[in-house]
């Protein structure tokens, strides 16, 4: 496997991202890896920002909301033959 290196700006970058989402530079970068640093940096700041304003809701109503979009969008299962 390939030993992967960050610039000295993509560091920092990196650190500063982690500690916004409190979390550490290791368990952000496979974030970044997968989806870039602007579309994590930008995950990132809207659930910090929905935080802050208590513009949140529970696990329970979460689930309820995504059995509900389930339910909606979903396909339904084909019977066996």
């Amino acid at each position: 496997m390939d030993m992967l290196t960050l610039s000295q700006a993509d560091t920092r970058r990196l650190e500063k991202l982690a500690q916004a989402a409190g979390r550490t530079p290791r368990s952000v970068l496979k974030h970044v890896l997968r989806d870039g640093f602007e579309a994590t940096e930008h995950a990132v700041h809207a659930v910090t920002s929905r935080m802050q304003t208590n513009q949140r809701i529970s696990h329970n109503a979460a689930m309820q909301q995504l059995d509900q979009m389930i339910q909606t969008h979903g396909r339904s299962k084909k019977k066996a033959a």
